[in-house]
């Protein structure tokens, strides 16, 4: 059995642009199994940066189900949107050091860049960033803010980052070919996913984050920010994910449907077979109970 890590700090943090589904709780369940078993305090924070995408009451409705499943956070949640102010402040830290840009280009200038070059690219659905406004706007009006994907402040030395996932083992990600210079602030003056959840972590003093399999990627990024902001690293474990029919990731915009949660113990033991762990709880506490002993032995193993 693993010693208890009094300084865990472990996070769910949801956007509100509906219910739960059931991919949402096989997450939610393995952040708060993770706090629970290294003896730490769980947090949730939600991520309603894009308001527009957000329906009203989401958010109270996310807090239930949590609630009904058992799941309650060890400190009131947060909300993005009110933090807002601390997000300026780390992307002027980033603008002062020369490592943030101010960007004029649309998607469409973006896409006829890289075809033009012969070197378009695209992950994930996301295009890679040719580089076009590191030199200056030359007079155009800034959309968004960018960070320099290079090793150095000049944009010329590439990028590679290495983490050690504690599920997914040794991983490794060119920064500068793979994702290229990453916004930070958009177009639309909303503030990027990426700049804000780094920002949350440290503050919070999240020490680990327990997150599914798709947001793997995000984590170079966020790796050289706190680099570059001097935050803390924290230590990352990705989950598998719920699938739907079609082979896809179970999600909000593939059509999802909202958490059953008539059953609580049913759900969370569906849950818990897709990380691995079989229970047969007659309740909530039980299915927990056991929960936290099963995961204890599988992922909190000593360092």
């Amino acid at each position: 059995m693993a010693a208890p890590r009094p300084n865990y700090i472990g996070r769910f943090a949801p956007s509100p642009t509906g219910p739960l589904h059931p991919g949402s709780l096989v997450a939610a369940l393995a952040s708060w199994l993770d706090a629970r078993a290294h003896g730490g305090r769980w947090l949730v924070r939600i991520e309603d940066l894009d308001r527009p995408r957000c329906p009203a009451g989401s958010d109270s409705l996310i807090l239930e189900q949590l609630s009904r499943c058992g799941l309650l956070p060890d400190e009131p949640p947060v909300w993005q949107s009110h933090r807002e102010a601390r997000y300026a402040a780390g992307l002027e830290r980033l603008r002062a050091s020369g490592w943030a840009f101010a960007c004029a280009c649309s998607r469409k200038q973006i896409t006829q860049s890289l075809a033009a070059s012969g070197h378009g690219s695209e992950r994930h659905g996301e295009l890679v960033y040719p580089g076009t406004c590191r030199a200056g706007l030359k007079g155009q009006t800034a959309r968004a803010w960018r960070l320099l994907s290079s090793a150095d402040p000049e944009g010329r030395q590439e990028l590679s980052l290495h983490w050690q996932d504690r599920r997914l083992g040794a991983q490794q990600q060119n920064l500068s070919t793979e994702v290229g210079d990453f916004v930070l602030k958009r177009a639309d003056g909303l503030w990027a996913y990426q700049l804000a959840v780094v920002i949350d972590d440290a503050e919070q003093g999240i020490s680990d984050i327990v997150r599914g399999e798709d947001l793997a990627d995000n984590t170079p990024r966020q790796m050289r920010l706190q680099q570059l902001l001097g935050l803390p690293l924290p230590r990352y474990l990705h989950t598998p994910l719920v699938m739907g029919a079609d082979g896809q990731k179970l999600s909000k915009q593939n059509g999802a449907t909202a958490l059953d949660l008539r059953d609580p113990v049913a759900a969370l033991s569906r849950a818990a077979a897709v990380l691995g762990l079989s229970l047969s709880g007659q309740s909530v506490a039980e299915q927990l109970d056991q929960g936290v002993k099963a995961w204890r032995e599988l992922w909190a193993r000593p360092e």
